[in-house]
Formats: structure tokens, C-alpha cells, sequence
């Protein structure tokens, strides 16, 4: 079966305006958008597939302050949006975030699910294009932490850990998290400006399918832990 995968960003109790998730949202489309063509018409969803393509949505400044303004008024402390795109029902992309809550159970966050077969989807579902993804989420959200990979990796990790503690594909580490120890080939690190730090564990496509791959997360996940980086989220102001 093939594998289906998805890029996520979180953060935890981070009260924010309607006009600070407004810019987050305008500057996250932006960067989305240079990461691929695939990615540069939206939509907002509705009762059938040609209903929806004809509620398209520009995700500028302009677009999302109507639309969090709305939420705004019915007295809501997160602004939220669902997205997506395709030219067919059996090739979509979607992308959902929320932002704004002062929640210490529920985190703030941004998911993407890129398209899940087909050339684009090939074209996609590689490391580099991951790797900007999640640094375009970092760069606009400012998250905790931050992953991309399998969902069927994530469901077979989680179940023996805390959601947003484990080891992906590629991650994501806020500074205030602490710092990255040196990890093994042919796993790369790179900064994300002074944010903090992404991690991309494998070049070609990481597999749950593939043992090395497992257990080459297992070697990674170990250092991780013990440089105390793969706690749960905090709330933002606890740093």
C-alpha cells in the first residue's frame, strides 16, 4: 500500500490578535507557493467537488481578514481556515491551521496533506520540497515543533509516545527547545534563520515500510531524547 504523508507545525497557549494570525496566514500562502505551482490556487470547501471549485479563495492579507473578522465577531480567541486545491477529486491537496488560542490542552497548528498519488504528487514527495515546506512554516508561524513524514510511521510511533514527540522525516526544533546534537549520516541539519533548527533524516523518501529507515528514526529518536528535545509542547510563555 502506498503511504500517504503530511507536513505539521504546532504551538501551545500563544495568544495572538486577528491581525498578527492574518499576516502569519498571508506570509505562510506566499512561501507556500514558491515550494511549488501546485500550490498557488485555493479553495474554500463546500457540499460537492464542483461546487467547491467555484469558491475560490485568494489567500491574501486582504482575504483572511474577512474571513478571521467573521470568527472575530462570534466572540472566537482562534482563527482557523481549511483549504485546498486540485483539478480533481482524486488529486487534492488541503491545508488547515488555527491560531491565536491561549488553550494549554490544544495546540495551535498548521497542516498541510500534499497530494497523495499521481506526477504531481511524485513530484512533491521528496525531501527538498518537504524540507521547504516546513521551513515555510517555521518562518511564518514560528512553531515549537514542527514534522513531516508517513502517517503510517506517525501512527506506529505515537502509539508508544506523546503526539509531538517523535522522529520524522524532516523536523522542526524552536530554539527553545535547546540545541540539536550532532546525529549520524546520512541524517542533515540546517538552521531556519535564528529560529531554530530543521532536520531532514533521509534524501530519498522515508518509508514505515523501510527497516533501515525505522531504524535509522529509532538511532536519531535516542539522541533526541536525550539532548531532552523530544518533550510535549509548553506553553509559549514557559519558552
Amino acid at each position: 500500500m502506498r503511504e500517504t504523508y503530511y507536513v505539521g507545525s504546532y504551538w501551545l497557549a500563544r495568544p495572538e490578535s486577528a491581525e498578527a494570525c492574518v499576516r502569519r496566514a498571508d506570509h505562510f500562502f506566499h512561501l507556500l507557493e514558491r515550494c511549488d505551482p501546485a500550490w498557488s490556487r485555493w479553495y474554500e470547501p463546500a457540499g460537492s467537488f464542483e461546487e467547491a471549485r467555484r469558491r475560490q479563495f485568494a489567500p491574501s492579507a486582504e482575504s483572511f481578514q474577512k474571513l478571521f473578522r467573521k470568527q472575530e465577531k462570534r466572540g472566537d480567541d482562534e482563527f482557523s481556515f481549511h483549504l485546498w486545491t486540485g483539478d480533481s477529486q482524486e488529486e487534492t491537496s488541503v491545508v488547515d491551521g488555527a491560531c491565536g488560542s491561549a488553550d494549554t490542552s490544544l495546540p495551535s497548528n498548521c497542516v498541510l496533506r500534499p497530494y497523495k498519488r499521481g506526477p504531481i504528487a511524485d513530484r512533491l514527495l521528496t525531501a527538498p520540497v518537504m524540507a521547504e515546506v516546513l521551513r515555510a512554516m517555521a518562518l511564518a508561524w514560528d512553531p515549537e515543533w514542527g514534522v513531516s513524514t508517513s502517517e503510517a510511521h506517525r501512527d506506529s510511533v505515537t502509539q508508544r509516545v506523546k503526539a509531538g514527540t517523535f522522529v520524522g522525516w524532516v523536523m522542526y526544533f524552536s530554539r527553545l527547545r535547546g540545541t540539536v546534537p550532532p546525529l549520524p549520516a546520512p541524517v542533515r541539519v540546517e538552521s531556519v534563520e535564528d529560529k531554530g533548527t530543521l532536520i531532514v533524516l533521509t534524501p530519498e523518501r522515508f518509508t514505515a515500510s523501510n527497516p533501515n529507515h525505522v531504524e535509522l528514526a529509532a538511532r536519531v529518536h535516542e539522541l533526541l531524547d536525550r539532548a531532552g528535545l523530544l518533550r510535549p509542547l509548553k506553553p509559549w510563555s514557559a519558552g
